[in-house]
């Protein structure tokens, strides 16, 4: 069990609890059954109002996730050392506390791997024990979940009318597609009690800057977006679904029809939580802008073209809580 003292947590950032605590849900996050036959339009619904909803009914077979998450439990229950040999994440490997670069910190350990599995850094990540079995059960998770994802996008193309329908979901399913995938966990922080009404940040404020993510996570609680408002909530845990979140690229594509939803997590004091997220990115050289199908006429574009390249590497020289697009946006008369 880890345990903390005071100075230790003084090293972390800390927020007031939220209008909607982890003792009260938020129980208006979108709920989508993709059986259903409206499951497109409570889709693009979904995206425009919150940029995240919940997936059931998705069809990922349940022993991928289950298989999956034993195998990050036991590696994240290894020794401080045995971590530490699967190589520092720089970015693909194992990292802990440090998020990033650029001074972000928070109470989470984590793999980030990439998804194609002929990458040079990932080869140069050595997992302990079977490795073979941990390789094996992450690709069979991402290919069911890219499949997902790919199912979703081209729901959302007909939804809005993009042609080809697979406008969007090529760029994920592109064997150059600049795909990740993380493995999170979050211990529980035992020492909560001394910070009164406040939480302590295990993965601080953001968006993600790629077209969409696919979360799936324990039943332990701390995921929390904010609406548009602005008010922080709690969302209910479900380890059987999938929590989809808009990102920054489908924002620019979409012409701001959908928002990128701004999420974060917040360490629990008694359990762990451990979370899966597949971050499907478009290729390096892909230029990303709003689709042509997509803008009425006389529309003008909110964004500045940009290939994915360029804004991955300014997202790199930012803070996890900035506004990366800003740099992207049009000023008026440009």
């Amino acid at each position: 069990m880890v345990v903390l003292s005071q100075p230790v947590l003084d090293n972390f950032s800390t927020i007031k609890t939220c209008k909607f605590p982890t003792s009260s849900f938020y129980c208006g996050i979108p709920v989508i059954d993709l059986l259903n036959r409206d499951a497109k339009t409570r889709i693009i619904k979904a995206c425009k109002e919150f940029g995240f909803f919940k997936l059931v009914n998705h069809g990922v077979p349940l022993e991928f996730i289950t298989g999956l998450e034993a195998e990050a439990t036991k590696f994240f229950n290894l020794s401080q050392m045995e971590k530490e040999k699967a190589g520092k994440a720089n970015p693909f490997g194992y990292g802990n506390k440090r998020i990033g670069s650029n001074g972000d910190v928070g109470w989470v350990e984590y793999l980030l791997l990439n998804t194609n599995p002929d990458d040079i850094h990932q080869k140069a990540i050595t997992i302990p024990g079977d490795a073979e079995k941990f390789w094996s059960l992450v690709n069979d998770y991402v290919s069911a979940v890219r499949n997902l994802a790919c199912e979703v996008l081209e729901m959302i193309a007909d939804g809005l009318k993009i042609e080809p329908r697979y406008a969007l979901s090529r760029l994920v399913r592109d064997e150059k597609s600049d795909t990740f995938f993380r493995l999170n966990h979050y211990p529980p922080c035992p020492e909560l009690q001394v910070l009164c009404d406040r939480n302590l940040i295990g993965f601080g404020e953001h968006t993600d800057p790629q077209i969409i993510s696919v979360l799936r996570s324990n039943n332990t609680s701390g995921l929390q977006i904010s609406l548009r408002d602005g008010t922080w909530v709690s969302v209910p845990p479900d380890q059987y679904s999938f929590f989809f979140n808009v990102g920054d690229s489908l924002q620019v594509m979409t012409n701001g029809r959908f928002s990128s939803v701004r999420h974060r997590v917040v360490a629990d004091g008694v359990k762990s939580r451990v979370s899966m997220i597949y971050l499907g990115g478009p290729p390096l050289t892909e230029k990303i802008s709003p689709l042509p199908s997509l803008m009425e006429q006389g529309e003008e574009s909110l964004y500045k073209e940009f290939t994915w390249s360029e804004y991955k590497k300014s997202a790199y020289n930012t803070r996890l809580g900035d506004n990366r697009l800003a740099f992207f946006e049009k000023s008026a008369g440009q």
